[in-house]
């Protein structure tokens, strides 16, 4: 089991962070389990019994209840970064550019309503103090980060079932571009309206990452909530 004593405030942020991950990651292969593999037509579904072997209290010494614990604060992590982010796009000079002028005004607004979503949610997590130090210091923190998260999805690499690779490396780019936004409040805030973005920049395969990470782990909550009704049913 692992140890969160004498870990400083950041490095206990970054285990939990991993560990988040690492349960969403978990809660999407329980509620998709191959229940039954017949010709032709496997039948695939949540499955309760494997969902209690990696969260049960029990049956995993105590972590479980942790590790979904670390879920949430990973969501509200992301969430609070959507929420940061939100001037970045709404200057007039941001467009996402999917090719079709009509879409991108479509995609757009409906960026935007996510993030009026994200707003009107005021249980976010407080930055703050994990980012409280010196300029120096957060940015020594920051670079800190960023190669944790590349040596991670250096080690996506080798995984050897491509979905799996691409999701995963997938949710790793979200958090990092999430941790990314988090780190550079001031700048997003002091963006000019009406021209390029400097100081800031996100590129195309960052907002793909963060917007698609943060739906997987919506999902993830979503299939928690299911699992607690089935567990309540077969009590």
């Amino acid at each position: 089991l692992f140890s969160w004593t004498g870990l400083c405030l950041e490095k206990r942020v970054f285990y939990k962070l991993i560990s988040g991950l690492h349960a969403s990651i978990n809660l999407h292969l329980c509620a998709n389990y191959l229940l039954e593999e017949t010709w032709g037509k496997p039948r695939w579904g949540p499955n309760v019994k494997e969902f209690t072997r990696r969260f049960d209290p029990t049956e995993t010494k105590g972590e479980g209840p942790r590790r979904l614990k670390n879920l949430y604060f990973l969501y509200l992590i992301e969430l609070r970064a959507l929420s940061k982010v939100a001037p970045y796009f709404e200057r007039s000079v941001v467009d996402l550019y999917t090719g079709n002028g009509h879409e991108d005004a479509e995609s757009k607004a409906l960026l935007l309503d996510i993030f009026r979503d994200t707003k009107s949610f005021h249980m976010h997590f407080d930055e703050k103090s994990m980012f409280a130090g010196d300029k120096k210091g957060a940015k020594s923190l920051k670079e800190e980060f960023r190669l944790h998260f590349k040596n991670i999805s250096r080690i996506m690499d080798c995984v050897g079932c491509d979905k799996c690779r691409l999701w995963g490396k997938l949710q790793t780019q979200g958090l990092g571009t999430a941790l990314k936004i988090l780190f550079s409040e001031k700048e997003i805030q002091s963006l000019p309206e009406n021209s390029p973005s400097k100081g800031f920049q996100l590129t195309r395969q960052e907002i793909v990452a963060l917007v698609n990470a943060f739906g997987r782990l919506s999902t993830s909550i979503r299939e928690l909530q299911n699992f607690k009704v089935l567990l309540q049913q077969t009590r």
